[in-house]
């Protein structure tokens, strides 16, 4: 059979010799054609270049020191057999043997390829997987420096605003549910005298006024408190008392300065 003639034949036959599997008398006929005829070496070529990618696809290896002991080897020996049997000059008397050249260096050419992609896929992956730690440990700090910004952040669930008796506003109140804090800010001029205390309160819709606490004389003040003692309180109020307050359970005792209803915030 004229192999020549018969393409898908020729591309089977290259394949199986590009993977070791062309073996004994097949392999020697099919070697002495791709001397003889180039369309069959170059299907040779073609396939052990297939094969040497495919490398790439695979889990990479590392490679045993007895491979690169073993490439040294057969890089020593060509260049043995090169200073021997003086190849180039044998060419010029002989075609056949400068085929028979060409292809065992081609066949070391495909395998030096196949164990260099190995190597190189090894290398890649590393280095991949590398990068992929960094990106991963950035994302975790970002996620935690998120996290414990968002924490930190105030979450205002209510907000007051105070006004006198002439409807001008005097006093913002806020409150944070995360750090169970209520914020006063004086928006008005209202000052009270040295031996005066501002006292917040709450009025619930039944029973006694409840004291929030006690103000100080800055222009921002933060009084603790929970939650569940303002969320059902529909109206704050801010009376003026003796220096240091009164206690909660007489309520107040000075004039009601500024009230004002406790809206809650849709989050």
């Amino acid at each position: 059979m004229n192999l020549m003639n018969n393409p898908e034949l020729l591309d089977r036959l290259a394949s199986a010799y590009a993977l070791g599997t062309l073996r004994a008398g097949a392999r020697s006929r099919f070697e002495h054609l791709a001397r003889e005829h180039s369309p069959v070496r170059a299907a040779a070529l073609l396939w052990q270049g297939r094969w040497a990618a495919l490398s790439e696809m695979q889990a990479p290896v590392q490679p045993d020191a007895s491979v690169w002991i073993r490439i040294n080897n057969l890089l020593e020996a060509e260049k043995s057999a090169a200073v021997q049997n003086r190849p180039q000059i044998a060419s010029r008397k002989n075609p056949a043997a400068h085929a028979l050249a060409w292809w065992r260096n081609a066949a070391l050419a495909g395998g030096l390829a196949t164990v260099a992609a190995t190597a190189v896929g090894l290398w890649t992956h590393q280095a991949l997987k590398h990068t992929a730690q960094q990106q991963l440990s950035s994302l975790q700090t970002q996620l935690q420096t998120t996290q414990a910004a968002l924490e930190a952040a105030p979450q205002i669930q209510y907000v007051a605003v105070l006004a006198d008796a002439k409807a001008g506003p005097s006093m913002l109140v806020t409150f944070d549910a995360n750090h169970s804090q209520l914020v006063l800010q004086r928006v008005g001029a209202v000052q009270e005298a040295a031996n005066q205390s501002l006292q917040l309160w709450a009025l619930p819709q039944k029973g006694a006024p409840r004291s929030l606490g006690v103000l100080g004389r800055g222009e921002v003040e933060q009084l603790t408190a929970h939650e569940a003692e303002v969320q059902a309180v529909p109206t704050l109020a801010i009376s003026l008392e003796p220096k240091g307050g009164v206690p909660s359970e007489t309520g107040p005792t000075g004039p009601v300065l500024f009230t004002g209803a406790l809206i809650r915030r849709q989050l």
